[in-house]
C-alpha cells in the first residue's frame, strides 16, 4: 500500500455538452457520458487530504483552476475554446470527485514520472 489517495473525476452532463458545442469540428457526431467516463485519470493526492470530505473539500478549491486546466487540455490545446470561468461551482456542476484510499502498488517495479 503506498502513502497517496486518489481521486478521480467523473463528467456531468454539463461538461459533455461544452465539450460537444465548443467543438471545432463541424462534422463531428458527439461524445457521450458514457464513453467520456470509460477511463478517467487518476490524480494522486496525500492521505491527508482525503481523510476527512471537509478537508478534501478545501484542497478541491485550492486546485480546482489546476485540475479544470488539466481536464480541458485533455480536450481542447486552445484556451480560448474554454468557459472564462473555471471556479468551483462550475467545476462543481461538471465534475462527481470519486476519492479512494486505499491504494495498493503491485507491481515490484519503480514508480517513474514520465515528464519529469
Amino acid at each position: 500500500m503506498i502513502n497517496r489517495a486518489a481521486i478521480i473525476l467523473r463528467y456531468k452532463q454539463p461538461a459533455i455538452d461544452w465539450i460537444n458545442a465548443a467543438d471545432p469540428v463541424q462534422d463531428n457526431p458527439g461524445i457521450t457520458l458514457d464513453v467520456v467516463n470509460e477511463d478517467r485519470t487518476v490524480y494522486l493526492i496525500t492521505e491527508e487530504h482525503a481523510d476527512d470530505p471537509d478537508v478534501l473539500e478545501v484542497w478541491i478549491r485550492l486546485n480546482v483552476e489546476a485540475l479544470f486546466e488539466d481536464e480541458l487540455l485533455g480536450w481542447y490545446q486552445d484556451d480560448t475554446l474554454w468557459p472564462e470561468n473555471l471556479d468551483y461551482e462550475l467545476f462543481q456542476s461538471w465534475f462527481d470527485v470519486e476519492c479512494h484510499t486505499v491504494i495498493i502498488d503491485t507491481s515490484e517495479m519503480e514508480i517513474v514520472d514520465d515528464e519529469a
